[in-house]
């Protein structure tokens, strides 16, 4: 199994301007992740996941990677973990309140990502939240060995233009956009983009 970076879910959820602009620096998550079940897609060890579980948010974690689904568990056995791709989710249409997906699509080439938005919008309840990060750019960055551990893994940058355009294109309205800097020396230097999109109220 790879081992995950050592990026803590303070670091990815309270100490950015995303956080704040969506009220955890006043103390309290945002009333939408109170009106159902949440779903972590991309969930690796499940990190961000029990997070939310500690403020009492009911949440599922879904990896592509069964092993990745294993650690997650054996970490946090309180919580559901389940195998999974965000290209084809095995829930029906309308289930969640809200997603999290904290460089997921990362792993997607950029023509595989709006199949996974498509199905994000599908999974999503009317009036469901996106909470979508990813890396800006537009390279790919093979590694062939990541933490001392053979593996084979290319992570995709994307322009939030072309995110926000892929949202909009399978019917989510975006309302919240950021880009920010790195945090030196916990974070890879790479500029991160973070979209809030809704599933619009039929």
């Amino acid at each position: 199994m790879t081992p995950w970076p050592p990026i803590t879910p303070r670091t990815s959820l309270t100490s950015s301007p995303p956080s704040r602009s969506t009220g955890r620096s006043s103390g309290s998550l945002p009333s939408w992740y109170g009106q159902g079940l949440i779903a972590d897609i991309g969930c690796g060890p499940g990190h961000v996941a029990n997070y939310l579980h500690g403020f009492g948010v009911p949440v599922v974690g879904i990896d592509l990677s069964p092993a990745m689904v294993s650690a997650a568990r054996r970490l946090h056995p309180a919580l559901t973990f389940q195998a999974g791709s965000m290209l084809a989710l095995d829930v029906e249409g309308g289930a969640w309140a809200g997603i999290v997906a904290f460089y997921s699509i990362i792993h997607l080439p950029s023509e595989a990502v709006p199949r996974a938005l498509a199905e994000f919008y599908r999974a999503l309840r009317p009036g469901g939240r996106l909470l979508l990060s990813y890396h800006i750019g537009d390279e790919v960055r093979h590694f062939a060995e990541w933490w001392g551990q053979a593996v084979d893994l290319d992570f995709h940058f994307f322009a939030t233009d072309d995110v926000v355009r892929w949202l909009e294109a399978v019917g989510f309205v975006v309302e919240a956009r950021v880009e920010r800097e790195p945090y030196i020396p916990k974070e890879v230097a790479t500029q991160r983009g973070y979209l809030l999109a809704r599933k619009p109220v039929e």
